[in-house]
């Protein structure tokens, strides 16, 4: 589903996007951008900047960006034709009919009939909880201590004890049997058709736009499995989304609270505490962390305090570090989970919890220690050696000296000897040729992913700078192509930025329409033009840096080319161009 994409610049080049985000953000001049606090995620120093120039925003803080249409995508929870809409309104332009590809139609049209029916399918389960055949869900629901509003903040519904009572509502209304199986709700065999859900309590999942996507199901009584959900469909995908995100993204605190459960979450929510989520029914991702991220730079744990609840917030802590979010957990003993505690002791008593929970490093040594005999001397010698070993999980000294520090109050632990021991093991581990870090000895797979890591931010570098400064084409003429970016989105990228420098006309606001119909590509395309704003080429050092980048990018082209040659006198024009590239001079001069 599109308009013409000459339709679609002509409404982007007459909406100037600082004055569009001006309605919206206060933004401050600084050079040649404008600054202003982040829409999307809570702050208090202004990482949001509008580059009139390219004509596109990005946030150093939460990593959102875009153009003028994404931004009022984001902001408004615009579909894509929806923003255009209310741009052209803006900018008096007259918007032909939508036009479609056969495929773009189908895809369109089936996503449209999936929200459908999921919605119909909502309707339907809130309706039977309130009536006689729902009982037994509703009595559940309020035994658990939630009033009628929360039930219908939350939609909550009940699926009957009959086996097809959905399927026949809904081929009551029209729906065919081929559709109706790609919906996730019912299973159609040739002994007959019954539903997925029956005789459950029925949460609705609702993404970030507050459509219905999916569902997940607790049972009544013993039946198994207890909670059941969704199977994954072309609306849901379990691993993107989390479950009360489109009420907490509106919260106005700076932190959201992720938790294991649909009643977890919900019972926060009644309790105040609307800034809570929870993965849905799956172990929690780095797509989750990354959709975090879109809204706040920290996150609370708050997982069940049993055994379970520990291996899962030990899992996601790395995780959500990954994704350069600040984590803390919450300790709930001697209940539970949040619902339990909060029945207990209150929403006060709760909110004091949260100004006290823990940092998520301090966290996993207090689960470290719990595994270990401190009566026992040399279960005690092996919790500081393994302490001093995750010390030096921090590669700058002063911050690992601050939590040397910290541990060292906390465990009672003569700060001098441990920061005296973290610094022995880091001096083994520098002497092993083999293995430079502890990470690298327990991963092999982590240093081939930082070697790639640095190859896209190289990559990312580079463009950024071509885009800032159109003269540096020249100095990696013959040098640098397109077909030198190894990662496939950043070669689409670079092929259509080397194109528009070609044409006269570079412009990554234009550039990024082109990857609208796909949420995570577009962010990483936005990313690519926002690399480094900070680092200009005004210095030798950052001179130096630009010869590095483009020495390493092609390094890595050719090797990848060698690794892949097809026949031995192709395999030796790379030879022949490795050895070449090692007396190039690539200078600004």
């Amino acid at each position: 589903m599109y308009y013409p994409e000459e339709i679609i610049e002509e409404v982007r080049m007459k909406n100037d996007i600082v004055d569009v985000i001006s309605g919206y953000v206060k933004l401050q001049k600084k050079g040649s951008s404008y600054f202003g606090l982040c829409p999307f995620h809570n702050e208090k120093s202004p990482s949001f900047s509008v580059s009139p120039g390219k004509q596109m925003y990005y946030c150093f803080g939460c990593g959102a960006g875009g153009n003028v249409i994404t931004f009022l995508m984001e902001y408004e929870s615009y579909s894509f034709p929806e923003a255009v809409s209310a741009l052209a309104d803006r900018a008096g332009v007259t918007l032909p009919k939508i036009e479609y590809s056969k495929e773009a139609r189908a895809q369109a049209d089936l996503r449209a009939s999936l929200l459908e029916i999921n919605k119909l399918a909502a309707n339907y389960f809130y309706y039977q909880l309130k009536h006689q055949q729902g009982t037994a869900g509703y009595r559940y629901l309020t035994g658990r201590g939630l009033s009628d509003d929360t039930i219908r903040h939350f939609g909550l519904g009940f699926a009957n004890k009959t086996s097809d009572d959905l399927y026949r509502f809904l081929k009551s209304k029209g729906y065919q049997d081929d559709l109706l199986k790609q919906t996730g709700l019912v299973t159609i065999e040739e002994r007959g058709a019954h539903d997925k859900f029956w005789n459950r309590v029925m949460f609705p999942i609702l993404d970030v736009n507050n459509r219905v996507i999916g569902f997940g199901g607790r049972v009544m009584g013993d039946g198994e499995p207890k909670y059941l959900n969704s199977p994954e469909t072309k609306v849901f995908d379990k691993s993107r989304n989390l479950y009360g995100l489109n009420f907490a993204r509106t919260s106005r605190e700076k932190y959201i609270l992720v938790c294991e459960g649909y009643m977890d979450v919900i019972a926060m929510h009644q309790a105040g505490f609307t800034n809570a989520v929870a993965s849905l029914g799956t172990a929690f991702t780095s797509q989750h962390a990354m959709l975090l991220k879109r809204y706040t730079d920290q996150v609370i744990l708050t997982y069940d305090s049993d055994g379970a609840g520990v291996k899962a917030a030990l899992r996601a802590i790395p995780i959500l570090k990954e994704a350069g979010l600040s984590i803390k957990v919450l300790n709930m003993r001697p209940y539970k989970d949040p619902d339990e505690f909060i029945k207990n002791l209150g929403a006060d008593a709760f909110r004091e919890r949260i100004s006290q929970a823990k940092n998520s490093f301090l966290y996993e040594i207090d689960v470290l220690k719990s595994g270990y005999d401190m009566e026992d001397p040399e279960q005690k010698t092996k919790f500081y050696q393994e302490t001093a070993r995750k010390l030096l999980e921090f590669p700058e000294a002063l911050e690992r000296d601050n939590y040397i520090q910290a541990i060292s109050r906390e465990h009672f632990i003569p700060y001098e000897d441990l920061k005296r021991l973290v610094n022995q093991m880091g001096s083994r581990m520098i002497a092993q040729p083999a293995a430079r870090t502890l990470r690298e000895r327990e991963s092999p797979e982590r240093s081939r992913k930082e070697k790639e890591d640095g190859i896209k931010k190289s990559e990312r570098l580079l463009l950024t700078w071509l885009i800032e400064n159109p003269s540096l084409f020249d100095k990696i003429a013959g040098i640098i192509s397109p077909a030198d970016f190894t990662e496939d989105l950043y070669r689409q990228a670079a092929e259509m930025v080397f194109a528009g420098h070609d044409q006269g006309n570079l412009n990554p606001a234009s550039i990024l329409n082109h990857f609208i119909n796909d949420e995570d590509t577009y962010r990483e395309v936005a990313a690519l033009f926002h690399a480094s704003l900070k680092e200009s080429l005004n210095n030798e050092e950052q001179k130096k840096a630009f010869s590095e980048t483009v020495m390493k990018i092609k390094k890595n082209s050719l090797d990848v080319a060698s690794r892949n040659a097809k026949d031995i006198g192709e395999l030796q024009r790379i030879i022949k161009e490795q050895a070449k590239i090692r007396t190039l001079n690539i200078s600004l001069e």
